[in-house]
């Protein structure tokens, strides 16, 4: 979701092809043998199979909207989002993948870094400042997936800020354009185009 997100912010053109991970295709798994999404293959052949790193090779590229405006700060953020507030996150939201670690202590352990975020857009609209960076793209779709596990119990929470973030961010042009549903690509299917789409 990131990747596609600064994807269209850097108005990057791409041939996209949705895929099933349960049915993953030879093709994908011969760019990137260890089959997770995002994968973006470049025109000389080279891979990039990290969200974050296809955010930063776009905006690198070309950044329009000044997402990467704040600098290398804004990183830290980032790093605390895909580090410990992706670990609790996995925790709660797939308590049976791992029965060891209760799912509510590590409930507890995100919203304390979202009690964090709360703070600084308190001070602020975004992130990092009074316009969207690299930071929000980064780190919403994140919590998106928190605030969804038990959306009542998210909604009861201190958090109005954070709250109101999250729902500007899911209202966005940018966001809904990036989710629109599109056909499976399969091989067979490729050379007519019909599960080809070119973005943003």
């Amino acid at each position: 979701m990131r990747a596609r997100l600064a994807l269209a912010a850097s108005e990057t053109q791409v041939e996209h092809r949705e895929v099933l991970l349960r049915d993953k295709p030879a093709q994908m798994l011969a760019a990137s043998p260890k089959g997770t999404v995002p994968v973006l293959v470049l025109p000389d052949g080279q891979v990039i199979a990290e969200s974050l790193d296809i955010m930063r090779w776009a905006l690198d590229r070309n950044d329009p909207r000044g997402w990467l405006a704040p600098g290398e700060a804004m990183f830290e953020l980032v790093a605390i989002n895909d580090g410990p507030f992706k670990a609790a996150l996995d925790r709660y939201k797939y308590p049976n993948r791992y029965p060891d670690e209760g799912a509510l202590e590590n409930r507890a352990r995100g919203l304390e870094i979202l009690t964090g975020l709360e703070a600084r857009l308190a001070r602020s609209p975004c992130l990092c400042g009074a316009e969207m960076s690299l930071a929000d793209a980064a780190i919403f779709p994140f919590v998106r997936q928190f605030a969804h596990t038990d959306r009542e119990w998210f909604a009861q929470q201190a958090l109005p800020h954070l709250q109101a973030w999250l729902a500007a961010h899911l209202a966005s042009a940018i966001f809904t354009g990036v989710m629109q549903k599109y056909p499976v690509w399969t091989a067979d299917r490729d050379a007519d185009g019909e599960a080809l789409r070119v973005a943003p």
